[in-house]
């Protein structure tokens, strides 16, 4: 069954020069030994009594890689597989984590699109841009304080949204209804202001924690940023959800990953206080 890789590894012990890339499939073979599950053509070798059939398919639960003919050579042969198995999950869950640590610290794409007004960059900090609940624009801060002149040339009192030009709601309630009606239409950044505001009680509305954590759940699954790390900060506090400090670093790295400065902060004080100071710098360097 294994006679190409056992022949490569017998023309290593007899000299013939071998790669780096051979000498490791030498060596898992050593390691593994009977437990291979590798296909001679289409029929598989149950690892513990060596039947070649295409119904040896029971399958080890755990690592996936040794087949059995039935349960009674799967549980007759657990106690010699156990530490191979035990192994190769260990390194499955080391690889994982490397790959995931990869992307976790890799430089994160840019968080705003230009604004679209005058095609500048968007400002980073929150202060140098503003949701605007009638059309679902974010304009930079420039645009939204530019002052507008009439056909004289004399400065007006604009009211008005500097894209659209629609005029700017004139009670609480107008303000509520449009971002619902935005709502409907997927805005995620609506959503999530929504969420802030049922969280706050802002504008009329009834502070409400677990109304405020489920627009912002619904924002944070379309991709919007600061819902996650909104998420993330309701778990580590317990706002309108049980303390769960393992979830609460799950969506500080959902939205670290999109380019959120504030998840960033977040992780890197949590690794601080866990005393990983190497990986709390690399996430405030991000950061910065």
């Amino acid at each position: 069954m294994n006679s190409t890789s056992d022949n490569s590894c017998n023309n290593k012990e007899s000299g013939t020069s071998k790669s780096k890339s051979d000498d490791g499939v030498c060596d898992v073979n050593d390691r593994l030994n009977n437990m291979s599950t590798a296909d001679n053509g289409d029929v598989s070798v149950c690892a513990n009594c060596g039947k070649e059939s295409d119904d040896v398919n029971n399958i080890c639960n755990k690592c996936k890689l040794v087949k059995y003919c039935n349960a009674a050579c799967k549980k007759k042969h657990r106690s010699k597989h156990k530490k191979q198995c035990e192994e190769h999950l260990r390194l499955a869950a080391e690889h994982a984590a490397e790959l995931h640590d990869e992307e976790l610290f890799k430089q994160p794409p840019l968080l705003h699109e230009d604004c679209p007004i005058c095609f500048l960059r968007m400002p980073t900090l929150a202060s140098g841009r503003r949701y605007y609940n009638c059309c679902g624009k974010v304009l930079c801060s420039g645009c939204v304080y530019a002052p507008v002149y009439d056909n004289q040339g004399n400065k007006v009192d604009n009211k008005k949204c500097p894209y659209c030009r629609t005029p700017w709601p004139s009670s609480d309630k107008e303000i509520v209804r449009r971002y619902k009606n935005r709502m409907k239409a997927g805005d995620a950044n609506a959503m999530f202001n929504l969420g802030t505001y049922y969280g706050d009680g802002l504008y009329g509305l009834p502070q409400d924690h677990t109304k405020a954590f489920e627009l912002r759940h619904r924002a944070g699954e379309l991709g919007f940023a600061a819902a996650n790390t909104q998420i993330g900060f309701s778990y580590e506090n317990g706002r309108g959800v049980e303390i769960d400090r393992k979830k609460a670093n799950h969506y500080y790295e959902l939205a670290a990953m999109t380019g959120e400065v504030g998840a960033r902060y977040s992780l890197g004080g949590m690794e601080f206080r866990e005393g990983n100071i190497d990986r709390a710098l690399k996430h405030l360097m991000i950061g910065v």
